[in-house]
């Protein structure tokens, strides 16, 4: 890595670092700490969730226009002062604006942090720069959990006030290493930072994004949309699992994350693209079969909490697959003007996706046990399917880089054109 990704890196694993102490206790502080009541911490996740919907369709032509760096630090001092505003505040009003300004700015991090890295790779290398950037977000989070974990007390209010102060100044820290950042100029980006042609309307005319797109929200519906409401709603009523195991079991699904990121990037990378996606369909049909096991198999409480662990592993062995495949594809497919707006469309699909995904998944999963593992191994297939019929949209270098750069070749592409290639 150059000097310019080592510190992009640096101050995304800071920033997860910090996301890690507040994020699992932001529903307990809200609803009982504060004293607020469960309604009003509803309302505070959904519009945390709301305000990333609202920025970030704006979010891809500032980018492209201004720059990543520059929005990547605005975004980190408006998430320091909600996570700040977040620990103070003591009414309705004052806690439903940190969670927007703290939904808002975490949410515009992403697609400026992924343009940096693209940035600041090329083809060759931005395979193993995603997923780096993936594990150390997951690795962060987990550590800033585990020690959050420790410090909180519902007893005492100023223990979170402590944990929103260190996310704050996480956010700092990267706004900080932001602003240090010199982006270099690739063979992948034009000289200067180009005007957007096209906007919107171009990237809904490239076939090949559109589908990706669609592939997106199936999957995070499927997965992400699921982990902390319906496959945890599922998991307490139907298999009895008790709700220290659900902490158990995301534990497991980030240990397999940071386990097996690397030993699965060497296959990964060497592999085509929709291939790749089309085998996460199937490993995590196979993880809603052991889900249904789980609360459908009469078998004993331990084999059903074994079970149900083993779901959540097997959902991290096709996230370590997707982290260097989905997030250099959507940079492969974008124009060199537009890789903002590409990074930010698929960001805002994933906010829909996680949005739709709990209020979904949850009363199914509380209630209809059957049809819901039967709905999502369906649409766990469905990944399978999309993903195949994406394969056949894509260039051989957008589906395979690593062939291209193994001979050598040097591809240019537009969308909706055939790749030109010289030797």
């Amino acid at each position: 890595m150059g000097a310019a990704m080592r510190r992009i890196q640096a101050g995304n694993v800071l920033s997860a670092f910090g996301l890690g102490f507040t994020v699992p206790y932001l529903y307990v502080y809200v609803a009982q700490v504060r004293d607020l009541g469960a309604g009003t911490a509803g309302a505070v996740l959904a519009v945390f969730a709301m305000a990333a919907l609202v920025v970030l369709p704006f979010t891809g032509r500032a980018i492209d226009r201004r720059g990543p760096l520059p929005v990547l630090v605005v975004a980190a001092l408006l998430a320091s002062a909600g996570a700040l505003g977040m620990g103070l505040a003591g009414s309705v009003p004052t806690v439903v604006l940190a969670a927007a300004l703290l939904g808002a700015g975490t949410a515009v991090m992403q697609p400026a942090l992924a343009t940096m890295i693209v940035w600041c790779s090329s083809t060759a290398t931005r395979t193993r720069a995603f997923a780096l950037q993936f594990f150390l977000q997951n690795l962060g989070l987990g550590i800033g959990g585990l020690i959050g974990g420790q410090l909180v007390d519902e007893s005492r209010p100023g223990s979170f006030l402590l944990l929103f102060s260190i996310e704050a100044a996480m956010f700092l820290v990267l706004a900080a290493i932001a602003a240090t950042v010199r982006m270099p100029r690739t063979p992948s980006i034009t000289d200067a930072r180009p005007e957007s042609k096209g906007g919107v309307r171009a990237l809904l005319g490239h076939r090949a994004m559109v589908q990706l797109c669609v592939l997106g929200f199936v999957l995070f519906f499927a997965c992400y949309g699921q982990f902390e409401s319906g496959l945890a709603a599922y998991g307490t009523e139907a298999a009895g699992i008790e709700p220290s195991t659900l902490g158990i079991a995301l534990a497991a699904n980030t240990a397999v994350i940071v386990a097996a990121q690397f030993l699965v990037l060497r296959f990964v990378e060497r592999r085509r693209r929709s291939r790749v996606i089309a085998a996460v369909g199937l490993i995590w049909a196979v993880a809603w079969l052991f889900a249904g096991y789980a609360g459908l198999g009469h078998g004993s409480q331990a084999m059903a909490t074994a079970a149900f662990v083993t779901t959540y592993g097997l959902f991290g062995l096709g996230e370590a697959m997707l982290s260097p495949t989905v997030a250099p594809l959507v940079a492969d497919l974008a124009p060199e003007s537009m890789v903002g707006q590409y990074n930010s469309a698929f960001a805002l699909v994933k906010q829909l996706a996680l949005a739709v995904g709990p209020a979904v998944g949850g009363p199914m999963g509380a209630a209809l046990h059957g049809p819901y593992i039967v709905t999502f191994v369906l649409f766990s297939l469905g990944i399978t399917l999309l993903a195949l019929r994406l394969g056949a949209k894509l260039t051989p270098a957008q589906d395979h880089p690593y062939l291209v750069a193994k001979s050598r070749v040097v591809a240019q592409h537009r969308p909706g054109q055939p790749v030109e290639a010289a030797v």
